[in-house]
């Protein structure tokens, strides 16, 4: 299969959405250092203040969604959030720089002997936070839109194209990951070693560099969002006519006639949409983990590579990235053309096989990742470590190789599979909603895994003892929340196998 972008748009869109990516993972995939460190924030405080803004960016796409898919359209969606992005970075290096100023200015007093409380003032923080979660509603409007926009330059009525539509989702993920490996390599280093100012900074022009490069590219997209709808009204008000068709005849129907074509969109979205993304909230939740309670694994454990350097626990993250982009090449390269000479489909298989296969190998992760933690827990006995939090477990970090490993090909599998079913499922005037949606599962995981987080150890921390979350992780016990949360990944895969038939035999 040829690598097909887009006709006559070249790579000026995946430019555009690797700069993007670029920007929001080295914003970030770094803050709570920036929130303990320059801001004082405690840990505790740090971690909730970034699983509040974590959650706000990951659901903040559908607000970006409705609103070009009702009003704006995905074109000027994706220019006006670039601009709101670039303008909240900018403000961000702005706070960053009068907080630097103002702290050096503090150590520097010769009055003051306590450098400790040089932490900026309240209005400082607070102008922080405001620039902060501009960006998260930036974001929210412009990663659903220009990836709804990238897939429309796809002629569908061409055969040819509209089979390399699905292997544009598998690249475009690529794009994602690369943009998050050159930020988590090059932007967190400048923000540790040299320079927070800097390290703001440099995402903020990365990302001028992507509007400029979306505007270039205009002369050459094909494909008009601004779609003539249909009765010459927005899609969610004919939803709503359906809706107000199922009550009662009132005088609202005399306004609101429906159509025939009107209850095909509230099909789509709450037939075939609503159960998928529900059951694919278990393989939310473990999506959330690497980010948190992986990296804390590997800290405990023996990272050491030669004599003197020894890998930095959170630079595992990068695995999973480069475990993507290398299995998206074999699944396009390889398994595709194997599985199409066998199943006779130009995909290989199925959409619902493909989320399928990502959300059983998702359950394996987990599964190997409590393994693991058993074994870790284990030789920290055995080893008289149980409590000493900071010596290091002679265990080497590799055992967690294949968690992330296994990790990164589900991405592959369900991730973007979970794309490209939102997409293609979604009425057409609401592709952007329907991406909105698929990015709403991850921040609404990320979301249950912290209430569970919360309520266990909650419930485990009484009378003195730890918790399954306890500082002293070799006192901890992840095993126990890995083995729980392969039982809720069990039971979501056993309810989307369910509805995957269901679905699949009302369209046949």
């Amino acid at each position: 299969m040829e690598i097909c972008f887009f006709h006559r748009s070249d790579f000026v869109l995946p430019g555009a959405g690797t700069a993007e990516r670029f920007c929001y993972y080295g914003i970030s995939s770094n803050l709570v250092s920036y929130l303990t460190g320059e801001l004082g924030q405690s840990t505790a405080a740090a971690a909730a203040n970034l699983n509040a803004w974590n959650g706000t960016a990951a659901l903040s796409p559908i607000l970006g969604a409705l609103l070009a898919d009702s009003l704006l359209g995905r074109f000027r969606m994706i220019v006006f959030s670039s601009m709101l992005y670039i303008l909240g970075l900018c403000l961000l290096t702005l706070s960053s720089a009068i907080i630097s100023l103002s702290s050096t200015s503090c150590k520097n007093n010769e009055n003051n002997n306590d450098t400790s409380s040089c932490y900026p003032s309240e209005i400082q923080t607070i102008f922080f936070f405001c620039c902060w979660y501009v960006v998260a509603f930036a974001q929210g409007g412009h990663k659903p839109c220009l990836q709804a926009f990238g897939t429309d330059q796809f002629d569908v009525r061409d055969d040819e194209e509209n089979a390399a539509k699905s292997s544009f989702f598998n690249w475009w993920f690529i794009t994602t990951c690369l943009g998050g490996v050159l930020a988590l390599s090059v932007v967190t280093y400048i923000q540790d070693n040299l320079s927070w100012v800097i390290g703001f900074g440099i995402p903020t022009v990365a990302m001028l560099f992507s509007l400029l490069l979306f505007c270039i590219g205009s002369l050459r997209y094909r494909f008009s969002t601004e779609r003539k709808r249909k009765n010459q009204r927005h899609p969610f008000l004919r939803m709503f006519r359906v809706f107000v068709q199922k009550r009662k005849p009132s005088h609202l129907e005399v306004l609101l006639p429906v159509s025939e074509e009107d209850p095909e969109e509230v099909k789509a979205i709450m037939v075939r949409l609503v159960p998928i993304w529900c059951t694919s909230l278990g393989y939310a939740i473990v999506y959330a983990q690497p980010l948190t309670l992986f990296t804390k694994q590997a800290a405990t454990m023996d990272r050491r590579i030669g004599p003197s350097f020894e890998i930095p626990a959170a630079s595992f993250i990068i695995c999973i990235a480069l475990s993507d982009m290398l299995f998206v090449s074999i699944y396009d390269r390889v398994f595709v053309p194997i599985a199409s000479s066998i199943t006779k489909k130009p995909s290989g298989i199925s959409i619902f096989q493909r989320i399928g296969v990502g959300q059983l190998l998702s359950l394996l992760s987990i599964v190997f990742a409590a393994v693991v933690e058993t074994r870790r827990l284990r030789t920290a006995r055995e080893h008289g470590l149980v409590d000493r939090p900071d010596a290091m477990i002679p265990m080497s970090v590799w055992w967690l190789a294949p968690q992330y490993m296994l990790f990164g090909i589900s991405d592959v599998f369900g991730m973007i599979g979970l794309q490209e079913f939102f997409y293609d499922q979604a009425p057409s005037e609401l592709k952007s909603t329907g991406l909105a949606l698929y990015l709403s599962i991850i921040g609404v995981g990320n979301l249950a895994s912290g209430f569970l987080v919360s309520v266990i150890q909650n419930a485990t921390s009484g009378d003195g003892a730890g918790g399954w979350f306890s500082d002293n992780l070799n006192r901890a016990h992840l095993d126990y929340f890995y083995w729980l949360l392969a039982g809720i990944s069990a039971v979501s895969l056993v309810g989307y196998v369910y509805f995957a038939k269901c679905i699949k035999d009302a369209n046949q």
